[in-house]
């Protein structure tokens, strides 16, 4: 599938999902509550976790149309956790737009999520299939494997001694989890054999793996204006990433030092009297020690290795329109800019 067709069918696919949330948003009350809620569900994105449902379904041989419903179920409740996170997190914005506790306030933004979690479990139990349990089961646990990776994120914030390994462990819950689950809950909706749903499931896994990798590497070489934030905020909130770690972990004496105390940025934020000037010098110094130390190079070799990994997964799946989708959406979450 060459690049423009991709673009074409993803594009349609993405307008279906969009048609599909805007239908739920109806004139209900507590009217701020559903207004906050239709607000997250208009705000964009890439629509990826719907979009592995129904494509996984196909894959199989099964309906896209049957798989949207649960499409939906998983995009809003990545959207519940991403209204949680702007709260930990203390963000003004997302995707350009205020956050819901900053458009309106803490406490309704708390309830929209809670909301959305509960509609994302009535989009599920629309879903038409025999063992309607077991996808109950599978999304149940990946809205508790979720949680789990968010406390080990804020867990990790306090702790100097975290590995690459541990990073991997978190991700693998906090953002891999939910890929891997959307690619899974579509292949069980399209009917797919055990082998085909374990082909899937792994599929995701290392999808979600080369997508958060992806995303730490665009925050120290990505361009701000297509990355939609600034460049070098997680050096700067000493945030346990990739390339942070494998830096650290290489780096001698002097170095070591410097990256250590970029780690305890976290757990003892900066002064306000730390000027413009000298945040631009400790990103590009830190992104000096990334090149000196080759974990730039390692970073988009990771990137690649999982990718590779995820579209091995598909070989044995039958040659449809789907399963080139699905393996053109890897290729095309790998060179993103944002």
């Amino acid at each position: 599938m060459n690049e423009a067709s991709f673009h074409r069918r993803y594009l349609r696919l993405r307008s279906r999902v969009d048609r599909y949330l805007f239908s739920l948003i109806t004139d209900r009350t507590p009217r701020q509550l559903h207004e906050a809620c239709a607000y997250v569900l208009t705000g964009g994105g890439k629509r990826l976790r719907a979009a592995l449902v129904i494509l996984s379904a196909e894959a199989v041989g099964g309906s896209g149309a049957k798989a949207l419903p649960a499409g939906a179920a998983v995009e809003i409740m990545h959207n519940f956790t991403l209204v949680h996170d702007d709260i930990m997190d203390h963000a003004r914005t997302r995707r350009g737009r205020p956050t819901v506790h900053v458009r309106w306030d803490l406490n309704t933004a708390l309830l929209a999520g809670d909301t959305l979690l509960a509609v994302a479990y009535e989009q599920l139990l629309k879903t038409a299939v025999a063992d309607q349990e077991a996808l109950l089961r599978l999304f149940t646990r990946s809205v508790i494997g979720v949680c789990e990776g968010q406390a080990l994120d804020l867990e990790f914030e306090r702790r100097n001694d975290i590995t690459v390994d541990d990073y991997y462990a978190m991700i693998d819950l906090k953002t891999g989890l939910l890929i891997s689950v959307a690619a899974e809950l579509g292949a069980r909706i399209g009917g797919g054999s055990g082998r085909d749903v374990n082909r899937l499931r792994n599929f995701g896994r290392y999808l979600g793996r080369a997508f958060q990798l992806q995303d730490d590497l665009l925050d120290v070489v990505g361009d701000e204006k297509q990355f939609g934030k600034s460049i070098g905020g997680d050096i700067l909130e000493g945030k346990r990433t990739f390339l942070l770690l494998t830096a650290r972990e290489r780096a001698r004496k002097s170095d070591r030092a410097l990256l250590t105390r970029v780690l305890r940025r976290k757990m003892s934020p900066p002064t306000r009297t730390e000027s413009p000037a000298q945040r631009r010098e400790l990103i590009a110094t830190v992104r000096s020690l990334y090149d000196a130390y080759g974990v730039i190079r390692d970073t988009e070799d990771a990137v690649m290795r999982n990718t590779r990994r995820a579209t091995e997964s598909l070989r044995a799946l039958p040659p449809t329109a789907a399963r080139e989708t699905l393996h053109a959406l890897a290729g095309t979450l790998v060179h993103r800019e944002s």
